[in-house]
This record gives C-alpha cells, sequence and structure tokens, in this order.
C-alpha cells in the first residue's frame, strides 16, 4: 500500500470522486483538521437512501407479486454492464421509476388497508352466524305493549341466574349456544320491563349489535357481498402492480444508481477543503497507484504525493496472489486477514488445501464431475470476481479428488466392477493405481498422519522463517528445531505400534526424540532468569509440545474418515442400484438411484470436505505462524447488486 494525497480544484471535486468511485482504488481517510471547511452531504444522503429503500420495498413486492424466483443459474448469471456513457443516459429514467414504486407501494397500503376491512366484516359475520336461526331483526326491540331483548350470555351460571329470576315475568328463548356463551332471546310485557333490565344487567347479559332493521341472514349476505368487492378492489391494485413486471429492470437500476450516489457523498462528506480547493487523502495499492496518479494528472488540474505509510498508520490489507493460490483467498478472509507481523497464509496454505480437499473426498468420478461443471461454469457464465474464485477453488480441488480416487480405485465407488458383474456377468478387479481404502485402513490412516506431520512442519518452517527475517535468530532456531527433532523422533515409535518400522528407524527415533525433549526443556523457558522458572518453564513446554502436537497430528485422522465414508456411501448406493432381479427393473433402478443417490452423496460430502479442510488450516496450520488481525482494504468503489460498469474490468 501506499498513502496517496491530492489537492484539486474545489468545481472538480465531484467528476474526481466520480472516476475514483469508478476506478475502485482508494480507501479515503478522513482527514482531522478544523481549520479547513466540511461539505454537509447529510440531507442528500438521507434522501438518497429514503429513495433506495422505497425502491427496495417495491422491487420485493413486485418480484413477490409476479412470482418471480430467483433460479440457481441467475446467482451466475453476473451483473448487466453498463458503459459509462449509456450509464449516465440510463439515469435519466430515475423520477419515473421512483413514481412507478410510489404507486406499487400505494398499491400495496390500499391492499393491506382492504385485508383489514375484510377481516373485520369476516369476524363480525362469523359473529352472526351464530344467530342465523333467528327469524327476527338481531336489533328488534318489541311492540306497543312488550320488550325484546336480543343478546349474549357469556357463562351458565348467569344463564341459570337470568333464567330462574325472569320465568314468571319473561319469555326466553335460546337461539344457539357455543361453550360458555349463549344467544338468547328475551320478552316481556312493558309493565315488567324495568325488571327485566336489571336482572339482564346483574347476568352479564350483552346485546347484540346494530343491525338497521335487517335480518340476520340478510346482514350476512350483504357483508359477503361487501367482502368479495373488497377482494375485487385488491385484484386490481394486484393486477396494477403485476402490469408493472417490465419495470423491473429499472427499478434494478434506480436501485443501484442510489447506491453509488450514497457511496459518493458519504466520501464527500470525508473531504476537506478551502474556499477554492479540496483534499483527500486515502491508501491505493502500490502497483495501481502510478497509472491511476497519470490518468488524474491528464484529466485534471491535480496535484498528488505518494508516500509509504508510516509504522503507526492502520494500513489496510489487500491480498494478492497466483492463480493457483488465489482461489483460497477467501478461506483466509474467512479467518482473519494478515496482521503487519504475518506473511499472507494463503499461498502457504493452498497446496495442502487441494491435497487435503481431494483427499477426503477421494473419489475420482466425484472429481470428474466437479472439474466438468466447474469449467463450463467458469466459461460460460458471467460470474463475479468472487464467484469465478470459489469456482476455481472446487476445480482445483476437484483434479486434486480425481487424483486420489485414481489412486484409491473409487470411480463413483465400486461403479465398474458393480456394471461389469451385474450387467455383462464379469469380474473386474481393484482399478486402485495404489491400494484400496477399505482393505487396508491403517495403511491410509499412518499415511495421513505422515502427511499431517508435514503440513505442521511447514506451518513451523514458515514461523522460522518470520522470526529470521525480525533477527530472532535464535528464538528461530529454539522455537522450531527441538519441535522438529522431537516429532520425528516419536514418530518411527508410534507408527510402530500400528504397522512394522524397521529397528533402525526406531532407534535413531527413540534418541532424536530424547535430545528434541531435551532441547525442549532447556529452551522453552530461557525468558525467565531464575534458572528454577526457567527449568519449570521448560517443563511446562514439553508438556504443551506433547500433548498439542498429539491432539494434532491426531487430528489428520479426518482424512481417513471421510476418506473412507464417500466411497462406502458409494458403493452402498450402487449395491441399492443392483438389487432387483429382473433386468430391466434393476437397469431403471440403478439409474434412479444411481442419480438420485450419487447426487445427494457428492452434496453432503462436498460440504465435509469443505468443513473439515478448512479446519485443518485454521486450527493445525494457522496456530503455528499466523497472528491475523489485519483490516481488509475497503476502497470507494461502485457497490451494486445488479449493474457495473464496463470500465472495471
Amino acid at each position: 500500500m501506499k498513502k496517496i494525497e491530492l489537492i484539486a480544484p474545489l468545481t472538480e471535486s465531484k467528476k474526481i470522486i466520480e472516476l475514483l468511485q469508478r476506478r475502485g482504488l482508494i480507501e479515503l481517510e478522513k482527514i482531522q483538521d478544523d481549520e479547513l471547511i466540511r461539505m454537509d452531504t447529510r440531507s442528500c444522503i438521507n434522501q438518497f437512501e429514503k429513495n433506495r429503500e422505497a425502491a427496495q420495498r417495491a422491487l420485493v413486492i413486485l418480484n413477490e407479486r409476479t412470482h418471480m424466483k430467483q433460479s440457481m443459474l441467475d446467482q451466475f448469471s453476473g451483473k448487466r454492464e453498463y458503459e459509462r456513457h449509456a450509464f449516465g443516459e440510463k439515469t435519466t429514467i430515475l423520477e419515473n421509476t421512483l413514481q412507478v414504486c410510489g404507486d406499487i407501494l400505494e398499491n400495496e397500503r390500499n391492499i393491506e388497508e382492504l385485508k383489514n376491512k375484510i377481516s373485520h366484516i369476516s369476524v363480525r359475520t362469523d359473529e352472526l352466524r351464530k344467530w342465523e336461526a333467528l327469524d327476527i331483526p338481531p336489533d328488534f326491540e318489541g311492540t306497543k305493549s312488550t320488550a325484546c331483548f336480543i343478546g349474549t350470555v357469556n357463562n351458565r351460571k348467569n344463564l341459570e341466574y337470568i333464567t330462574e329470576e325472569l320465568k314468571d315475568i319473561a319469555y326466553i328463548e335460546t337461539v344457539s349456544a357455543v361453550k360458555e356463551q349463549t344467544n338468547i332471546v328475551v320478552m316481556c310485557h312493558n309493565n315488567d320491563k324495568a325488571e327485566t333490565v336489571s336482572v339482564l344487567r346483574h347476568g352479564g347479559f350483552a346485546r347484540i349489535g346494530e343491525a338497521n332493521g335487517d335480518s340476520v341472514k340478510a346482514v350476512i349476505e350483504k357483508n359477503e357481498a361487501e367482502i368479495q368487492q373488497l377482494r375485487n378492489k385488491i385484484e386490481e391494485y394486484n393486477q396494477d402492480t403485476v402490469s408493472k413486471e417490465n419495470e423491473r429492470e429499472n427499478i434494478e437500476f434506480v436501485i443501484d444508481y442510489l447506491s453509488i450516489r450514497c457511496d459518493k457523498y458519504n466520501a464527500l462528506n470525508d473531504l476537506a477543503m478551502t474556499k477554492t480547493t479540496f483534499m483527500l487523502t486515502g491508501f491505493i495499492p502500490e502497483k495501481y497507484s502510478l497509472k491511476l496518479v497519470d490518468e488524474l494528472e491528464r484529466r485534471f488540474t491535480v496535484a498528488i504525493n505518494l508516500t509509504d505509510p508510516t509504522e503507526d498508520e492502520d494500513v489496510p490489507v489487500l491480498l494478492e496472489n497466483s492463480k493457483f493460490s488465489a482461489p483460497v483467498e477467501g478461506i483466509t478472509e474467512m479467518y482473519a486477514l494478515p496482521g503487519k507481523r504475518d506473511v499472507d497464509p494463503t499461498s502457504v496454505m493452498s497446496f495442502f488445501y487441494y491435497l487435503f480437499f481431494g483427499m477426503m473426498l477421494s473419489d475420482a468420478g466425484y472429481g470428474v464431475v466437479m472439474v466438468i461443471v466447474t469449467t463450463i461454469a467458469l466459461k460460460k457464465l458471467k460470474l463475479e470476481e468472487k464467484m469465478q474464485k470459489t469456482l476455481r477453488m472446487f476445480q482445483y480441488s476437484g483434479i486434486s479428488t480425481i487424483f486420489w480416487g485414481a489412486l484409491f480405485g473409487s470411480w463413483f465407488g465400486d461403479l465398474p466392477q458393480t456394471v461389469a458383474k451385474q450387467f455383462f456377468g464379469r469380474e473386474i478387479g481393484s482399478l486402485a493405481l495404489w491400494f484400496e481404502p477399505l482393505e487396508d485402513p491403517i495403511k491410509l490412516l499412518v499415511f495421513s498422519f505422515g502427511l499431517g506431520i508435514l503440513h505442521l512442519f511447514w506451518g513451523l518452517a514458515v514461523n522460522f522463517r518470520i522470526l529470521w527475517k525480525e533477527g530472532k535468530k535464535a528464538d528461530a532456531i529454539f522455537d522450531v528445531i527441538p519441535i522438529y527433532m522431537a516429532v520425528l523422533g516419536v514418530a518411527p515409535l508410534a507408527a510402530g505400534i500400528l504397522i512394522s518400522v524397521p529397528d533402525v528407524l526406531k532407534h535413531i527415533g527413540k534418541y532424536l526424540a530424547i535430545v528434541g525433549a531435551v532441547l525442549i526443556v532447556l529452551t522453552s523457558g530461557r525468558s525467565s532468569k531464575n534458572i528454577l522458572a526457567r527449568f519449570a518453564g521448560g517443563l511446562y513446554g514439553l508438556y504443551n509440545t506433547a500433548t498439542g502436537y498429539l491432539s494434532d497430528i491426531l487430528s489428520y485422522s479426518r482424512l481417513l474418515a471421510l476418506g473412507l465414508a464417500t466411497g462406502s456411501i458409494a458403493s452402498v448406493i450402487n449395491l441399492i442400484g443392483t438389487m432387483p432381479g429382473n433386468m430391466v427393473i434393476k437397469a431403471i433402478m440403478f439409474t434412479v438411484v444411481f442419480l438420485v443417490g450419487h447426487t445427494a452423496n457428492i452434496a453432503i460430502n462436498l460440504l465435509g470436505a469443505y468443513v473439515h479442510t478448512d479446519r485443518l488450516q485454521f486450527v493445525e496450520l494457522f496456530s503455528k505462524f499466523y497472528e491475523g488481525g489485519g483490516r481488509k482494504f475497503e476502497p470507494l468503489r461502485v457497490n451494486t447488486k445488479y449493474i457495473k460498469f464496463t470500465e472495471e474490468k
């Protein structure tokens, strides 16, 4: 990274910021200087964000109403490309498109209001259905000489109380009853009205709502007709929204355009100014700096200064690796970006990453599928850089999978042997170029531990290099060499438990392990001045080394476990497919089981291989030399979801 400082006339500030945004090469810093003026763009940003949020809501609604679903291929289709001139012309749709978004949102608000009305009417209608047996209007209050009360009593005790108190002066009829609620009609002579009202009040009687003199049936029919009218109105609003489907691309464009404007005005907010000039500072990758400076000086009146960042500056990190290592940069970013002291671990781990991934999947047939699918996708689809790297990672891992699958003789499990035996009556022997893990799992286990030791030693070698370059040569020797000796010494002794190891190797290993252990005890506590504390620190260091490296090496047994799981499940799938006795049925069932079973198996084991390969890097390798803590390079750029400038290429 280089530190860049730029001063230019204030009149060119927006054009310069727009250019820097399209190039995406400078991470701006906020200049802390109270004597300089700052542009307050918050009101503009708030308006942009408000309009963008409205457009985003409108797009979601439009997609829902038109049942727009993004297929898996859509995720790999890339963004729509615009040349800068075409982009400028397209911005003229802003006002009209925002109006369309407003119409969609207004339709949605109207729909919600109508739905609330329907819900309210439906509740009232459901209540009235309990009164359908009533053949008089629910608000009927009596004749000249009688009083009528129509309503509800909410529990049986109240009903018994009312019935008992009014049995001599009123007629009571039950219209319907649901659980504790009873709907009744009470009629009495006008002379007894006051007493009846008093009893009903004490009994918790509640009148039914107004019905304007209509019968219950008529009110229900009226409500249902009103509900249907409201539903028709909702459908009209829905159709109006659906009719705007051809505006989807314009809405997506406006969302991205407003995102660009927000980022631009946020950048303007960080600039420092005088009455006639403005100044910006930031970080730029060194390899792009001279080309960008040349372009700025050709197009604008600017003064630019490039310097090296100081030690105390918080410099952002941009990873740069070879074509082979770059695909696993996302794995490094997932863990942590390198700090100032660190090397970039991407190139350190890339070879082992592909190696372990392929060994865990270890089926050549699955590897062929991975390579074919990723190669076609990389050639045929317009992919963003991040997606390209991900697919290339799986492509390289697929090549590794073919390698290990061929060594272990696994081609969709035992597919060649199964097809030859079940459909052609021929026996085919093992296709393994090395050996079959199911026949000799101990051999693969020991080999996995050997690869694990090599992986750990690789991490220690990187730590040695870092310490040596920092001038800590004694630390480099004492922190690495004794561990090499101890682990290499113990390895043949431990391997002798599982396999046959020549006595000479065991004899050499014993003395090498002793020397390594003694050196660890003598050097681990060297930072302490007290001799007893040094000895105690040395013993503690030996204990940590023994337990730590034992657990680390045992972790590589997952190479065996996942490799066996993939091949075993694949073979079981083939066996299930050939179970029927009839040859025609067997062929049909085998085809179906093969397609479904192996698709599921490759999906599950791809996930397993990915997760466990990541773990071996994060826990076993990175712990030997890597600290992390770096901050990602976040330049001012065109952050969009749907479109991009062709200049970005």
